[in-house]
Order: structure tokens, then sequence, then C-alpha cells
């Protein structure tokens, strides 16, 4: 039998039809590390997978491009796809519809593509971060009942500050259920047994393990909650959606126990101190008051006795005001009784006396009332109400009785 020569083209479309038809070549994983990578203009990729001692070209047309992957030269993958025939150049290639890097897989891109939604609605915002309770009366754990966790956290919060109380919301940390019971016991808290801080928890693990804290709906329900909370999840180089969600990141959960607690030493010595400032700056305050009300009482002293010898100034001038008022009076009453007594006197008196016609008749300025103090021919004086008049005694007659 004589076979027909067939042209290039359809010798490579027949070559395609068998290896598309291969059951296993076209399902294909492929593990290896990228070189040549190149995004093309168009959006398709174009890259070789190599191990020591082969490669193959491979094609990610633009609909099966993660750009989050961020894959370059050098980047360990795991490929899905089916090998082809590209007929125009005649050869194979490997079509890659997924991909995934080596160690990390397609959880690692569900992380990445939830926290980048989350972050875009503002849930990892700081401004949304309540504050941690610097001492708490009580904190609900959600948490695996038989994990390390909660006996790490107990024996933290026994050690810190053993007065808290510890209120335990058993869960399942991992598998089936597990995100419906950790948003459970963070509702339980909010809105049937209220506590100060929660701490959402487990212990370390694969990135399955901690998947179901990776979770869209855990994330809202710890961003929802009324109460701070506290996410302690794996180990302190493990991160979680819900680390970035919560209100605070613990790198274990015996650091978010000592987080969530105060040192009660540490307390007890900031108290001290706190009470020697207050008694110094009471007996401060006592001090100056005492100080203060010295010197108030001094100008109370000082304005009172400047009251009092004002006052007394004051009494002294109205005393003194109504003796030179009774003194005036005195004198005025003594003034018209001296009138009085003087024109008395007047009326009494020898001039007066001249003035009706007398006459005072004096010896040698002794007045003359009897005869027989003067003899005849004595010099006298005879004064009158206009004047005087010097005479000699002629006669002396004496008066019969």
């Amino acid at each position: 039998m004589k076979i027909r020569a067939l042209d290039v083209s359809e010798a490579n479309s027949y070559i395609k039809r068998i290896l598309i038809n291969d059951p296993i070549l076209y399902n294909l994983k492929i593990k290896g590390e990228i070189s040549n990578f190149k995004l093309h203009n168009s959006g398709n990729v174009y890259l070789s997978l190599k191990d020591q001692n082969s490669k193959i070209n491979c094609v990610i047309f633009k609909s099966d491009y993660d750009r989050r992957l961020n894959l370059e030269d050098g980047t360990k993958v795991i490929a899905s796809g089916y090998i082809s025939v590209y007929e125009r150049d005649g050869s194979y290639q490997f079509y890659i519809k997924n991909i995934e890097v080596s160690g990390i897989g397609n959880l690692y891109i569900e992380f990445n593509r939830l926290k980048e939604k989350l972050q875009k609605e503002g849930l990892f915002d700081y401004k949304y971060k309540k504050p941690i309770p610097k001492i708490p009366i009580s904190i609900g754990v959600v948490t695996s009942p038989t994990g390390a966790v909660i006996r790490d956290i107990i024996n933290v919060t026994k050690r810190r500050y053993p007065k808290v109380h510890i209120k335990l919301y058993p869960v399942k940390v991992q598998g089936q259920d597990s995100k419906e019971q950790i948003c459970q016991g963070i509702n339980f808290f909010n809105e049937k047994h209220p506590v100060d801080t929660i701490i959402v928890g487990r212990g370390g693990g694969s990135i399955e393990d901690l998947w179901s804290f990776n979770e869209e709906e855990v994330a809202r329900c710890v961003f929802e909650s009324k109460i701070p909370i506290i996410s302690a999840v794996g180990h302190e180089t493990d991160f979680t959606i819900c680390d970035f969600v919560a209100d605070m990141r613990a790198p274990t959960p015996s650091a978010a126990a000592e987080i969530a607690t105060p040192d009660i030493d540490e307390l007890y010595f900031k108290l001290d101190n706190i009470k020697g400032r207050m008694n110094k700056s009471l007996n401060n305050a006592v001090e100056y008051d005492e100080q203060k009300l010295k010197y108030t009482f001094t100008r109370i002293n000082t304005i009172l006795n400047d009251y009092i010898i004002n006052n007394k100034i004051y009494e002294l001038d109205k005393i003194t005001e109504k003796i030179n008022l009774n003194i005036e009076n005195k004198i005025n009453k003594e003034e018209i009784n001296l009138k009085n007594l003087g024109s008395l006197l007047h009326n009494l008196s020898p001039l007066k006396t001249l003035d009706r016609g007398y006459s005072i008749i004096n010896k040698e300025d002794i007045v003359i009332n009897s005869i027989s103090n003067v003899s005849e021919k004595d010099k006298i004086e005879v004064i009158l109400s206009d004047g005087s008049l010097d005479c000699t005694v002629d006669k002396i007659n004496k008066k019969e009785v």
C-alpha cells in the first residue's frame, strides 16, 4: 500500500490531533523552574519550564494568567495544562491553564485575593481598630478546648493578673464547620455573655490548617465585633486574614494573654508611685494652703486693725466734734450769761451811778465814803460821769443823828 505524501501543515495538524487525544498529555501537570519569562503586549505569557536536564516551551493565554502571582525567572511552579502543536512552526508547547507557585498553591492565591479585596473595603484600616482594655475584668477565648492555646492563656493570665476571669467558648479550629463555630463564639460574647476582650486563636500549622482564619465569613465577623479582638493564630511567622482585621495581632497565644492583661506587680509598683506622688502633692497643697491661710489671716488682722483704728479715729472725731459742739454751746451760753452779768454789773457799777448824777470822791486814790476820812484843807478828787474835779475841803459838816 502506497502512503500519500502529506503537506507539512497536514502533518502538523495530524500530530496535533494525536497529542490532543492523548489522555495523559491533555491533562498534564509539570513542575519546574521558570526561564525566559515574557509578558507579551497581547497579555499572553511565554516562558519555559526547565529542570537540570531539559526544558519545555510554554504558553499562558491572557484569560488564564493571574497577575497577582508575580511570576519571574527562577520561580519554581507546578503548572497544569495540555501539550499541543503550534502548527505554523511545527513545534509542540505546553499550554498552561493553571499555575501555582511551588509550596504555596492555590490557597495562597486565594489568600492574596481576599486580602486585597478586604483591604480595598477598608477592613484593615487603623481607624476601625478598637483599643484593648488595660485592666479587664473578663476575657473571652474562642479556641479549641483541648489545645495548648487555652492552657497557655490561662497560665499567663494567672501569673500576670490572677484577678481576671477567663471564659472559654470551645470551637473547632480547622476542618468542616470550624469557620461557623468561630463566628458563633465571637457572636456569643458580643450578644449573650459580654466580656472586655476576646482572644481568637489556635496553634501553628500549615496554611491549610490555618485556613479557617482566612475565611471571609470569619474576617467580617471579627470586623463587626463590638468587643476588641486579639488574633493569636499560629506562630510568629504565620499571618492570617484574621490578624489583619482584628484590633490587635499577637504573634502567639501567650503573647495575646500578655497583651490582654496587665502585670499585677507592675500595677502595684505604679500604684505605689502614684500614692507617693499624691501624698507629696497633698502635703505640698496643705503647706501651700497653710501659708495662704496665714497670709489671709495676717491680711484680715491688718485690715481689721486698720478698720478698728479707723473706726476709733472716726469715733474720736465724733466725740471731739461733740465735745467741741458742747464747748461751743457752753461758751455761747457763758457768753450770754456773762453779758447778762455784765449788764447787771454795769447797772450796779459806780459808773452807772455817775450817769445818774452821783459822783465818787477819792483821796489819794482811796474812795472816801465817810467824812471821817478827810480833814479840812485836804485835797480830794471828785469823779463825775464826764470827768473829775480837783477840790479842797473847806468845811466838814457832820450829819446830825
